[in-house]
């Protein structure tokens, strides 16, 4: 289970993540559907090109048919001539896929409770930041086992608006609401740092009725 540590990095107890996963035999293979689908659905698909009917000019027969010596060439707007027409060139297109909803909540949880030994749990995160400082979530961040250059995927309960600023300008920090995971964020993460309320709020978004929340801190003393 994820260690719960409060502001210095003491460790106070231990949160529970309890969601549904998919069985082994297919895990791998939902979540993969998942990723790709949220890769796809990503792009724009707005890259065109003009084919030789598109491209102005080229109405004229540059010259005529036979004595030149040269090969025909009945346009100046061919894909063989420059400033021609695009052969089988891209146009605009969808790229989006579909995935039924009660799969790609499985394909989520399967994501993050594969990624339990690299997850922590904080408390308070908000409380002790009350204006912006970048300085002093770093120097937390430290302190709770993050190395320097490990990209961190920090979720919250909701969007704390000094915690986004002090996170804003860290390029390795990532911060999402708990109620906007992703499949990809938590794949490329190093490290995922949740605070204790976004805790409660996963299971509340994600969980079933079979898989319950809780977490238990207590004080652990030293010596």
């Amino acid at each position: 289970m994820p260690v719960v540590k409060d502001w210095t990095g003491s460790p106070v107890g231990e949160a529970s993540l309890a969601l549904r996963v998919a069985r082994e035999s297919s895990a791998e293979h939902v979540v993969h559907r998942a990723l790709v689908r949220q890769l796809a659905n990503a792009r724009q698909g707005t890259a065109s090109t003009k084919t030789r009917t598109e491209v102005r000019g080229g109405g004229k027969k540059p010259w005529r048919q036979k004595g030149t010596g040269r090969a025909r060439a009945g346009s100046s707007r061919s894909p063989l001539w420059r400033g021609g027409g695009v052969i089988f060139g891209p146009k605009p297109r969808d790229y989006t896929l579909k995935m039924n909803r009660k799969e790609r909540r499985l394909a989520l949880c399967t994501a993050l409770m594969s990624r339990i030994a690299d997850i922590l749990v904080v408390q308070n995160l908000q409380e002790h930041l009350p204006q912006p400082k970048t300085r002093e979530l770093t120097a937390a961040l430290q302190r709770w086992g993050v190395a320097a250059g490990e990209k961190v995927l920090l979720i919250v309960a909701e969007r704390y608006e000094s915690v986004f600023l002090s996170a804003r300008n860290v390029p390795t920090i990532r911060l999402i609401a708990a109620n906007q995971l992703n499949v990809f964020d938590i794949l490329h993460a190093d490290k995922i740092v949740i605070t204790e309320s976004a805790i409660a709020l996963i299971h509340e978004v994600y969980g079933d009725d079979t898989a319950t929340a809780t977490t238990n801190t207590e004080e652990v003393h030293h010596g």
